[in-house]
């Protein structure tokens, strides 16, 4: 089982690709680039899991001919490539007819690629079981060496073709959209990998037809690549499905707000209640109540609030070259912070009885923190070097 599992962990990974589009697949199966990817997943679970030595082991057992799974393992890998060749027609975006005729080749000269690689497995012969290194073991055994070229060929056309479609367009990508540019990325090393792969696999069979022992790259160096490549493909489309949704950015700003909620949590009111959170509680929840938490802190850190330190913070932050909005986040921030520092050293010395005696209601307009949402706020107060100085040096107060 510990040979399989170089290849039945990525093929774990494509199968939750899979399932994570299966909701979208289900909404969008009329599309034929939805229909794509989804072969693409599945076939790219299948090889996985064939190519695993339990798997082909067990597979020539039940079906009694040696080597058996040699055309199954080639015949998987060939449709994929065709799937890959599909996909990089369909994503490329031209015309509906020739895309769709364009696909219906590529089906057909993979599918005939795939039936020449069952032929020759009939025609030739194959006695000794390799669950490893059947690629050069038989590289000059008739019509068993013609599967394997056909097989490679189909690959090597696949992969370079989606790598390089993949690797254009993360070049065209806006920055703004990271979990797509981070997917792409991810699918374009996986390509490399796989290309590392081919090489490996081309040196070796090569070697054997110019009289040559390089078994070693087929065997011991290619395996490792072709897993790496199936871990990297498969979180290429888990990346952008996830990074995309609606969790995924509740839960980016749940982490964004941590300084914050951190610094705040301790300062709201005796009278505000808050709900427990479980551990199961879900991260929409989970956001809600440390906005919740933070608000309430600001609210009861309002008297503490110093309209100088927020002007003299205002125009360091401008000296240093920042925007109005920008500008006006650190400012806040600062004022923010030297609040909490005088909060705190007023508890250390009893004196908020005086300050309990005026109320939590917070400072009249303008000083109220109102200059950007909670995100861009704790992310001022966590990483500007103008709260730093404000929260290391309070003024007094």
């Amino acid at each position: 089982m510990t040979d399989g599992l170089i290849l039945y962990v990525p093929g774990s990974v494509l199968i939750l690709a899979l399932l994570i589009k299966a909701p979208t697949l289900r909404r969008g199966w009329d599309q034929p680039l939805m229909r794509a990817v989804c072969t693409l997943l599945c076939v790219g679970c299948l090889v996985m899991f064939l190519a695993a030595p339990p798997t082909i082991s067990a597979v020539n057992r039940l079906v009694g001919i040696t080597n058996v799974s040699a055309p199954l393992v080639y015949g998987a890998l060939t449709a994929f490539s065709g799937s890959c060749i599909v996909l990089v027609l369909h994503w490329s975006a031209g015309p509906p007819a020739a895309v769709r005729r364009a696909t219906r080749l590529t089906a057909a000269v993979f599918g005939a690629v795939t039936l020449l690689i069952v032929a020759f497995f009939v025609i030739g012969d194959a006695p000794v079981e390799r669950l490893r290194d059947l690629d050069t073991y038989y590289a000059n055994t008739p019509w068993i060496r013609e599967m394997i070229v056909c097989y490679l060929l189909a690959h090597t056309a696949g992969s370079s073709a989606l790598t390089g479609l993949c690797w254009k367009w993360l070049l065209r990508v806006a920055p703004s959209l990271r979990p797509l540019r981070t997917g792409l990325a991810l699918i374009v090393l996986g390509g490399v990998l796989d290309l590392g792969y081919l090489v490996a696999k081309w040196a070796a069979v090569g070697a054997r037809w110019a009289g040559r022992d390089w078994d070693a790259l087929s065997t011991y160096v290619a395996p490792p690549l072709a897993s790496a490549s199936a871990l990297m493909v498969g979180s290429g489309f888990i990346v952008p499905l996830v990074g995309g949704s609606a969790a995924w950015r509740d839960y980016r700003r749940y982490r964004r707000l941590r300084p914050l909620w951190k610094a705040l949590r301790g300062f709201a009111s005796p009278s505000v209640m808050t709900v427990p959170l479980t551990w199961w509680s879900p991260i929409g929840i989970r956001l809600i109540h440390r906005e919740s938490v933070i608000d309430d802190g600001i609210l009861a850190l309002g008297c503490w609030f110093d309209p100088g330190v927020r002007c003299a913070a205002y125009e360091a932050a401008r000296a240093e070259g920042l925007r109005d909005p920008q500008a006006s986040l650190v400012a806040d921030a600062a004022m923010l912070a030297a609040a909490v520092r005088r909060r705190r050293s007023a508890e250390l010395a009893g004196l908020l009885g005086e300050h309990k005696e005026r109320g939590d209601q917070g400072p009249p307009d303008p000083w109220r923190l109102d200059s950007g949402p909670l995100a861009e706020l704790a992310h001022a107060f966590h990483s500007s070097p103008i709260v730093a100085a404000v929260r290391r040096d309070p003024p007094e107060g």
